[in-house]
């Protein structure tokens, strides 16, 4: 049995789609139905109802699955125990949401690359809902977002989260404390309407019965401290973020009366039976952090 139609046979079940598990294995549609089809003939069963556009598995697909996941171990096993890995690169389609990016990402990237000199990185910088999209449909192999991805074939495991603070302009914004109330008075700046963050902060106002500001939503970090640079208002970012951007800006940590909601990093990734690479990436990144292994 060839196990390349094993795998094929996986990533179509694994992917809901033979277009996107082509996509994933870097072959042709065509190419990855006679895959399947060559299983087919070869166990002698119709693995996948053709019947009509949905992909769907029959009985017997669902029964072979199972054994399927089997083999593949045992291939990524035998592979591990008789070959060297020396001269192969990693290949790894990661994504991260800017708060991860402009916090930890690039420190972590950085001892990635000097214990691991054939670690090769495709990075996507995007929201949280557009990273959980691509992890569901096989676009990218690991994500850390503000969002679980809700998909049965997708594991997500929450990541330590990130406090969040009020910054202001070093010079506009000098008050030893702010209020929720002195808060109100000012313009803020928060992330993407809908996302934790600004819930979050509408929440907190909604929550002490202090009147609700005019928030602004953007997506862009650099945006934000552009803003607040140019005394458009006050910001709420990661308190992490705030050092490193403080050198290149005006911007100064505000204390604040009421504390905001921190925000919550998962990071998401689908299992594959065939290579450890992904895992063993998620766990050099929980150790940076200083989180066990879950």
């Amino acid at each position: 049995m060839n196990l390349r139609f094993v795998e094929a046979f996986h990533w179509a079940v694994s992917l809901k789609s033979v277009t996107r598990a082509a996509q994933k294995l870097h072959i042709t549609q065509s190419a990855l139905s006679a895959r399947i089809a060559a299983l087919e003939e070869e166990l002698g069963t119709v693995l996948v109802d053709r019947r009509d556009k949905q992909f769907r598995l029959t009985v017997a697909g669902q029964r072979f699955h199972v054994l399927a996941l089997r083999l593949l171990e045992v291939q990524r096993q035998v592979r591990a125990e008789m070959s060297s890995h020396a001269g192969r690169a990693m290949v790894l389609r990661l994504g991260a949401i800017e708060s991860v990016v402009h916090s930890w990402l690039t420190g972590w990237l950085q001892q990635m690359r000097s214990s691991h000199p054939d670690f090769e990185l495709e990075l996507t910088v995007e929201t949280s809902p557009v990273l959980v999209d691509q992890v569901r449909r096989g676009a990218l192999d690991l994500v850390f977002a503000a969002l679980p991805a809700s998909d049965s074939a997708v594991r997500t495991l929450p990541l330590p989260p990130m406090p969040m603070v009020f910054v202001g302009h070093a010079a506009q914004h000098t008050q030893p404390c702010y209020s929720l109330l002195d808060l109100s008075c000012i313009e803020l700046l928060t992330f993407q309407r809908g996302s934790q963050p600004h819930q979050a902060l509408l929440a907190l106002f909604e929550q002490h019965r202090a009147p609700v500001p005019r928030v602004h939503t953007i997506s862009s970090i650099s945006a934000m401290v552009q803003l607040v640079e140019g005394g458009f208002g006050v910001a709420t970012l990661p308190q992490a973020t705030v050092p490193a951007l403080a050198r290149g800006a005006p911007l100064r940590e505000l204390v604040a009366e009421r504390a905001l909601q921190p925000l919550p990093i998962h990071a998401s990734f689908r299992e594959d039976p065939t290579s450890t690479l992904t895992r063993s990436v998620l766990e050099s990144a929980q150790a940076y952090l200083g989180q066990p292994p879950g």
